[in-house]
């Protein structure tokens, strides 16, 4: 039976009801909604929620992530919105709730913290089978991770999401959580910040052992890492491509997430 759930504002949600109409504002909240048997309540979603590729066509987009209209908004009459503490401007989110649209808040940082996500939303939306469901996959994927004998070497890793300014993140993020199962440590975030601004100085490329170009939120290519092994020759071998949504999603995609990180492991130590 469906039960109160508290979100990662702290706020309480009773169970939605078979007649929830959800406006999500995250991409990976919005695959997850699919995953969890929700997509005929996804009456909205943002430009850039692209999964499943399939069936998310059918969604109106409302804007982007960070600002949407709301006159798009209150045609679709939502009676919730999925949120990010890291994606959804706290504005943004205020105007729904003022707006009569209960906000469920979301704010995974660690991998594990997929689990409560699950059951977040799983919980709301009447969708605690499937929830359980996927937390198994999940927990089974994240053991053959951390219980995998012998990985592959620690690594230095500077990782890059942005290009002018480069941008990075810092160890209190989803992405850096990713990189530590399999021994990697972000570096550059001296600044305080969650995705700081870097300089790509010699000393920062010397004190570190992979250079990784995440293919989003910044659409890196390996036109952008090429240019880089030419621009900085004597770091051009720590260069790499990749995949930003398997690094940075939660939800279902974390799943091949974890196998995908394990593959990079896997290939650094051969």
């Amino acid at each position: 039976m469906s039960t109160t759930q508290i979100d990662a504002a702290g706020a309480e949600h009773p169970p939605a009801g078979p007649q929830a109409r959800i406006l999500s504002l995250v991409p990976s909240l919005t695959e997850l909604l699919f995953a969890l048997g929700l997509g005929p309540q996804v009456v909205g979603r943002t430009m850039y929620c692209v999964h499943p590729e399939d069936r998310i066509e059918g969604v109106p987009s409302v804007g982007g992530t960070k600002k949407v209209n709301m006159e798009k908004v209150s045609a679709l009459r939502p009676t919730h919105a999925v949120v990010n503490i890291d994606e959804t401007p706290k504005d943004l989110a205020g105007d729904l709730a003022d707006r009569g649209i209960r906000v469920v808040t979301t704010h995974p940082v660690e991998v594990a913290d997929n689990i409560p996500l699950f059951k977040l939303l799983g919980g709301v939306f009447g969708a605690e089978a499937r929830a359980q469901t996927l937390s198994t996959e999940f927990e089974r994927a994240y053991r053959r991770v951390t219980t995998k004998p012998g990985r592959g070497p620690n690594r230095r890793v500077l990782y890059l999401i942005w290009k002018d300014p480069w941008m990075t993140v810092s160890a209190d993020t989803y992405v850096s959580s990713m990189l530590s199962l399999i021994g990697w440590r972000t570096i550059g975030d001296e600044k305080d910040q969650r995705y700081p601004e870097i300089e790509l100085s010699d000393a920062l490329l010397a004190d570190a052992d992979l250079v990784l170009f995440s293919s989003e939120p910044f659409a890196f290519t390996e036109a952008h890492v090429a240019e880089f092994r030419s621009v900085h020759p004597a770091d051009a071998e720590k260069a790499r491509l990749v995949d930003g949504q398997l690094l940075s999603w939660y939800g279902p995609r974390a799943i091949a997430g974890l196998g995908y990180l394990q593959d990079l492991s896997e290939a650094e130590s051969s």
